[in-house]
């Protein structure tokens, strides 16, 4: 029996929001796949050259609109360093420095905390009870998850910190691209953002890294999935459904990644979770989805592909 294009449309709306979120998960796990065979700048100034490659193939042959004006490009690249270099370079640098995964991924995972509150102050978006409530369990989760791995030998308070740094690069970013590139199409966009996150991570490779990359077949694999699967694929995804208005979808199951990534973690690398560490993460997932179940409905923010 043929399925109609509303059937075909529902069961997109149903399905891909999940696959988003899934895709997503997998940065934090192929990034430890691949820092062993290359430096982070350098890994990362690889990945971004290679993606704008591909996406300018994409943006011509599918005649996609580039910015009219010299400022819609400026902050179209800003919002890209922010997303990009900061967001990218911090999550890779804390997983060289011994940051488990999983933990990562759970401290750059209350981005939405951080983006409502962020917007509150600068978009003028009322900051409801329930927010404030969701702001504290999943501040708290994350300090008894970090607590509890530090107390245990896993990561170093520098990888911690850096994860931070990533955190409020990603939560500024985000609404940044909110109120600049509001009009900015996803693909030609994403090869202004990945050109200019090229700049920063090249010259901290070329000052700080030898600048070389072992290519074996995990580390092409790990490089396969992170430029085509997530830099490309995943944003292709995301415009597909924003055309279909299923972007709201992504952001409110936008608090599941973490648990995923963990569990990617727990299956790929043998990362485990204690009873302390699981607390904190409930608290976190539970926090997060407080705030991110309605009012990042509300703000229309997108969530970014790693």
């Amino acid at each position: 029996m043929t399925q109609t294009p509303q059937e075909n449309n529902n069961i997109l709306a149903i399905l891909a929001p999940g696959t988003f979120v899934l895709i997503w998960s997998t940065g934090f796990v192929f990034a430890k796949m691949a820092l062993p065979y290359a430096e982070t700048m350098t890994l990362l100034a690889t990945r971004f050259l290679i993606a704008v490659g591909l996406l300018l193939l994409i943006s011509f042959i599918w005649k996609a609109k580039w910015p009219k004006t010299l400022m819609q490009t400026v902050h179209i690249a800003m919002a890209g360093i922010l997303l990009h270099a900061l967001y990218l370079g911090g999550v890779f640098a804390s997983i060289e420095l011994g940051l488990q995964a999983g933990v990562a991924a759970l401290i750059v995972g209350i981005q939405p905390l951080l983006v409502a509150f962020t917007a509150g102050i600068f978009l003028k978006e009322k900051i409801t009870i329930r927010q404030w409530v969701g702001l504290f369990l999943g501040v708290s989760g994350v300090i008894l998850v970090v607590w509890a791995k530090l107390e245990n030998g896993l990561g170093t308070p520098l990888g911690v910190s850096i994860a931070v740094i990533a955190l409020f690069g990603i939560s500024i970013g985000t609404v940044y691209q909110k109120r600049f590139c509001g009009e900015m199409d996803l693909r030609t966009g994403a090869v202004i953002q990945y050109t200019a996150a090229s700049i920063p991570t090249g010259i901290l490779a070329y000052f700080t890294e030898s600048m070389t990359i072992n290519w074996t077949g995990e580390m092409i694999f790990a490089m396969f999935w992170l430029v085509v699967v997530l830099s490309v694929g995943a944003i292709s995804l995301l415009y597909v459904l924003i055309r279909k208005g299923a972007a709201s979808k992504v952001s409110s199951m936008f608090f599941l990644v973490p648990p995923t990534a963990a569990l990617m973690a727990w299956v790929l690398y043998d990362e485990t979770f204690r009873s302390t560490a699981l607390i904190g993460m409930a608290m976190t997932v539970f926090g997060v989805a407080l705030v991110n179940l309605r009012p990042i409905k509300r703000l229309g923010l997108r969530t970014r592909p790693s």
